[in-house]
């Protein structure tokens, strides 16, 4: 590669929840980075995802979901990280559902409008909008109002799209040496990447039984030349809630944690023994001591 020809930028993937952010980010990469679930909310901090194409290095900073009036302190510190990431990026990516506009979304774009940087938006599972000239109306209003200098209709779930708009993120970069490895995929450590595989497995397995009540810590992550064991603490805020995540015999958190260790696996490429176990943190999504023990801030 030419140094004098290289490209690097970050770029911020924003939205309102559950529009397909984590979901476009893991299709850019190439590998899940960052979970996903049907549920709203289920990312809680900035997921970083690098890919090298060519001369050009992107970093992209999957955001939570904003949140419109945030009740709790693990939602404040959510909206305080979309702005984090915003603070110096040279392109934003907005994320939308194709199918309805929402007054959630003009909010998120009063978040960066006034800002330098080149501006995409993504119209997320369009192929779900079966006359596709129900989308003119839409993109002509959001046009009319606001300034993105391209809107491209995606399906991150099936790549569709996303080359293109990859290709459009690749021109806005400036050009500057790359900061990390063209195979470094994320800087996330392992511990981080476990931990976020375990609560996707919870927040699926527990349907809407106990939707965003549980994190996971790593206790242990040790490596022992045959395997990799791991101990993980699941937070629940309440006894009832613990009961839920065991589930009858023990079998819902056996399910969660058997489903967990094969991505765990996937991820690391090594055999794993996963214990996990559940321990009542009473409010611990209010409580700050707490949310800096779950790193989610300083």
């Amino acid at each position: 590669m030419n140094e004098s020809n290289a490209r690097y930028g970050t770029i911020a993937i924003v939205g309102r929840p559950n529009v397909g952010k984590s979901t476009l980010l893991n299709s850019i990469v190439g590998q899940k980075i960052s979970i996903t679930s049907r549920k709203p909310q289920t990312t809680w901090q900035q997921i970083l995802g690098v890919i090298t194409i060519g001369e050009a290095q992107m970093v992209f900073v999957d955001t939570p979901g904003w949140q419109y009036r945030p009740q709790r302190q693990i939602n404040r510190l959510m909206n305080r990280q979309i702005n984090a990431a915003l603070g110096n990026v040279d392109v934003v990516v907005m994320v939308a559902d194709a199918r309805e506009w929402h007054l959630d979304d003009d909010n998120v774009i009063g978040l960066f409008e006034t800002m330098p940087c080149r501006k995409l938006l993504a119209l997320n599972k369009h192929d779900q909008v079966s006359d596709k000239t129900r989308m003119l109306p839409l993109i002509a209003d959001v046009e009319a109002r606001h300034q993105f200098d391209e809107i491209v209709p995606t399906n991150a779930l099936r790549h569709d799209n996303v080359d293109a708009l990859v290709e459009l993120i690749t021109s806005a970069l400036p050009i500057q040496p790359h900061q990390f490895p063209d195979d470094q995929l994320t800087p996330h450590s392992e511990r981080f990447l476990v931990a976020e595989l375990i609560r996707e497995k919870l927040i699926r397995g527990l349907g809407e039984e106990l939707p965003y009540a549980v994190s996971v810590v790593i206790e242990t992550f040790r490596d022992t030349g045959a395997a990799i064991e791991i101990n993980a603490e699941i937070w629940v805020e309440r006894e009832g809630q613990k009961g839920i995540v065991i589930g009858a015999k023990g079998g819902r958190l056996k399910s969660i944690a058997s489903a967990a260790r094969v991505d765990i696996e996937n991820l690391l490429q090594r055999k794993v023994f996963l214990q996990t176990w559940v321990k009542i943190k009473g409010k611990w999504t209010d409580d700050l001591n707490a949310l800096r023990e779950l790193k989610l801030t300083d």
